[in-house]
């Protein structure tokens, strides 16, 4: 069992302690804010640490939104993701910070996040956080 309980952040990175603020997230006009059309992001080779253990965790990090102004750069989300890679936090929390972010950054009429993480001790786990309403119908996994 990992001692810290308040986090795992601020691991030594050559020497030096990592900063535990998180990257801006930069956006950008959507060209087509008269439409309603969805944006798919994937990050399959997201990374952070367990709180209990202060063993890595790794997934994969889904996020769909319908634009409404402003679009998210895919460069400074990268940043931002890639900020959990030594944060001591568990899935659901994580899942629902980023959301939280992510939407509050953009203000899209609709956004999923869903987080992917693998095997654990024969376990797997998938959770999905979801900001407003959707004109589309939504579907659960592996159903039409």
């Amino acid at each position: 069992m990992y001692d810290d309980k308040a986090s795992i952040t601020g691991f030594a990175q050559k020497g030096k302690r990592m900063s535990r603020k998180k990257p801006q997230i930069e956006l950008f006009d959507n060209p087509r804010p008269g439409r309603d059309y969805s944006i798919s992001i994937c990050c399959p080779e997201f990374t952070s640490v367990c709180p209990k253990t202060g063993q890595p965790d790794f997934g994969q990090i889904r996020i769909e939104y319908i634009p409404e102004q402003s679009c998210i750069e895919l460069k400074s989300l990268k940043f931002y993701l890639q900020s959990y890679r030594n944060k001591g936090i568990f899935y659901e929390r994580l899942t629902n910070e980023i959301l939280d972010d992510l939407a509050g950054a953009c203000r899209p009429k609709w956004m999923r996040v869903t987080a992917s993480f693998t095997p654990r001790g024969g376990i797997t786990t998938d959770i999905t956080a979801e900001f407003g309403s959707c004109g589309q119908e939504k579907t659960k996994k592996g159903k039409a």
